[in-house]
């Protein structure tokens, strides 16, 4: 069984940054692509980051400029860098592994249980 535990959230006024990590465990073999969504109170889940492992990135609109999605392919982590955050950043954000292979099969993708981000005005 693969898990994935976020860390990083917190409450940071407007302006500020914050690094989210997301780390990928179990008998893993390869994750295809590794992504951020994030999900506010009342409002549906939206995509907000995804890496591939080629290294191809993809930004939603409404983050792009400031936040950098990165991967350590060895430890099998993804991390969100966000910078200028602003109060329509607050959210629950959830790491996703897409195409995860493990010994023994898949592909099958994971959600990991979220974290808080809170931006204060």
């Amino acid at each position: 069984q693969v898990q994935l535990v976020e860390s990083g959230g917190n409450l940071v006024q407007a302006g500020g940054s914050l690094r989210l990590s997301c780390a990928a465990s179990g008998s893993i073999f390869s994750i295809f692509v590794m992504c951020w969504y994030r999900q506010a109170p009342g409002k549906q889940r939206e995509l907000v980051a995804t890496l591939t492992s080629g290294g191809r990135t993809t930004y939603a609109d409404s983050v792009k400029g400031r936040f950098t999605i990165s991967r350590d392919n060895a430890k099998n982590t993804v991390y969100l860098q966000m910078d200028s955050l602003k109060p329509d950043d607050t959210a629950v954000y959830y790491c996703r592994a897409q195409n995860v292979w493990v010994v023994g099969g898949g592909p099958t993708d994971y959600w990991g249980q979220g974290t808080q981000v809170t931006v204060s005005s």
